[in-house]
């Protein structure tokens, strides 16, 4: 890559060619623009973007409990206005057909009576029989009929045995909701109506939580908020980009609700994080870094540098580390003594420990290839939870230092926060590239993807060294009377940082888009009538993949 020096701002149509990515699309992030003119960065190209992200669909919408609720009692007031039934029984058939108001209108006026049978809801009003007591059917003691309730059918039973039974239900989870008669033979559902009147307090509350779950998680196209205590939901509107991002600030994608992985597939995330937290590569350190006791077969280490092994007890064999073979039939002249094994090394010449060596060769490759990937995973999530705290403390301190130090509005400093928030998300993309790296068995898209990736890493360290440490240069010292840098400067600074975002932006849109495309266009690379040929023209291509964007032309920015 060249220098910091090199690198220009990119153009107005270099923005809006690599709007979509950076972008959520419902505009809750500008992507590095800023929204005053005192310094002119880039031009109308950061106007231009906010025409972009307007125009765009909406691929999901955050919804609070306001707005569930809301919606739940839009549908109830629609299907009791047209079925002309009472709330209560509105949401009874709401909840049963899942909240789905074509499904429940089309059924319920094609065979009225068979759905309200099937939801359990009573056609006629129900009749207390003419007498002063009645029995309870569950404690089977005598009460008043005003002492008395049923679910709109003919069973009665007492108000104490109506809160425990309620009681229980709720307790046991949602399944409440499509709570019947206690008679086994009665299928009457118990409405809201009466669970309000007959349940405890804290019952009501659980109650009520459980008709809110019911209308997202009855919903396939909505889902919750994954994060710890977030009570929002999502609705996905469609598009083939899953990720999406809560008003809780967290991002995850939508389809398996893990963090947001772009470029890498649900399924490889999911194969990432079961090996992670799977044996497997247990398993491979103690192939790779133990033998197996010749007597008891347990895994044996070897922690000193003497050949004589000795089990630990009950076994307590004693054995050759090398030849594994008793260590009683060892002595310095036969077998070698301590710290060499002759039956061993003539064994490997005839190539009898072959197999095993290579067993233990191929267990020992794997995991180092494996602990490639992972510490470089980990690292670059440790860097991306630096870089967030680093956010916090730039908008909560720093801004407001650098604005009275240069009498500079904070509303014309966010490019130093814009320039965070994309240091975060390619941390994002950087880390998950190992894991799509991990997983790429193409020696010829190997080699492209380890040049991409290593552009994109060293990209990436230069805009984070520009806005962590480059950005002290600027601040006051405390306990220190230099004289403060000069506005031309920070002028300066300004325009290398804001350059240093828009082009690694760039990069990593470009970067995204040819990994999801599964880095097709490798093969045809380098496939020219020699190889020195092939060698001079594979950065080219490279630089040619990575700095084009959607409408094909040539991105302003140097990358290499």
């Amino acid at each position: 890559m060249d220098s910091d020096d090199d690198l220009r701002v990119a153009s107005d149509s270099e923005l809006v060619d690599g709007a979509d990515y950076h972008y959520c699309s419902d505009g809750e992030s500008n992507g590095g623009r800023s929204d005053d003119d005192g310094f002119d960065v880039g031009g109308d190209a950061y106007e231009v973007g906010d025409e972009v992200v307007a125009m765009r669909e909406k691929r999901y919408i955050v919804l609070t409990e306001n707005d569930i609720r809301e919606r739940q009692e839009e549908g109830i007031n629609r299907v009791s206005s047209i079925f002309s039934i009472p709330r209560e029984s509105a949401r009874i058939l709401l909840r049963q057909y899942k909240w789905n108001v074509s499904k429940l209108s089309d059924e319920w006026f094609t065979d009225e009576d068979h759905v309200r049978r099937f939801v359990g809801l009573p056609t006629d009003g129900v009749i207390l029989p003419d007498c002063q007591k009645l029995t309870c059917g569950i404690c089977f003691e005598g009460y008043s009929t005003s002492a008395l309730s049923s679910a709109s059918c003919v069973h009665f039973y007492c108000n104490e045995c109506w809160e425990g039974y309620i009681s229980a239900s709720i307790n046991d989870g949602p399944g409440c909701l499509a709570l019947r008669c206690p008679e086994p033979s009665c299928s009457a559902m118990v409405l809201e109506e009466t669970i309000n009147r007959l349940a405890k307090d804290e019952d009501k509350v659980k109650y009520k939580k459980f008709v809110l779950r019911s209308y997202i998680e009855d919903n396939k196209k909505m889902k919750w908020c994954p994060a710890p205590d977030c009570t929002r939901a999502v609705e996905f509107l469609g598009d083939l980009n899953y990720d999406v991002s809560c008003m809780c600030k967290f991002n995850f994608c939508w389809n398996c609700t893990e963090e947001t992985h772009r470029p890498v597939s649900c399924e490889t995330v999911s194969k990432w994080i079961l090996k992670n937290s799977s044996e497997s590569e247990n398993m491979n350190w103690i192939i790779a870094n133990s033998k197996p006791c010749p007597k008891c077969k347990r895994p044996i280490e070897k922690n000193q540098g003497c050949m004589h092994m000795t089990c630990t007890p009950p076994c307590k064999f004693q054995f050759c580390w090398l030849c594994l073979g008793a260590w009683s039939e060892h002595g310095i002249r036969t077998g070698g003594g301590y710290y060499a094994c002759n039956r061993f090394e003539s064994a490997k010449e005839k190539g009898i420990y072959d197999e095993a060596e290579a067993r233990r060769e191929r267990a020992k490759n794997s995991l180092v290839r494996y602990m490639h990937y992972y510490e470089r995973w980990a690292s670059n999530q440790t860097s991306r939870q630096k870089a967030q705290a680093d956010l916090q403390k730039a908008a909560s301190e720093n801004l407001a230092k650098l604005s009275d130090v240069f009498g500079i509005p904070e509303t014309q400093l966010k490019f130093i926060p814009e320039a965070w928030s994309q240091i975060i998300e390619c941390r994002r993309v950087l880390k998950w590239t190992y894991a799509y790296g991990y997983y790429l068995d193409d020696k010829a898209k190997s080699e492209f993807f380890v040049y991409l990736q290593g552009e994109a890493e060293s990209g990436l360290e230069r805009l984070h060294k520009c806005a962590e440490k480059d950005i002290h240069a600027f601040l006051p010292k405390a306990g220190k009377t230099e004289p403060a840098p000069s506005l031309e400067d920070f002028s300066k600074f300004r325009v290398k940082l804001a350059g240093l975002t828009s082009v690694t932006r760039n990069y990593f849109e470009n970067l995204v888009r040819a990994l999801e495309a599964g880095l097709e266009d490798v093969h045809g690379m380098g496939q020219s009538t020699s190889q020195s040929t092939s060698n001079n023209t594979t950065g080219t291509s490279y630089k040619k993949l990575v700095t084009t964007g959607k409408s094909g032309r040539n991105k302003a920015a140097r990358l290499s």
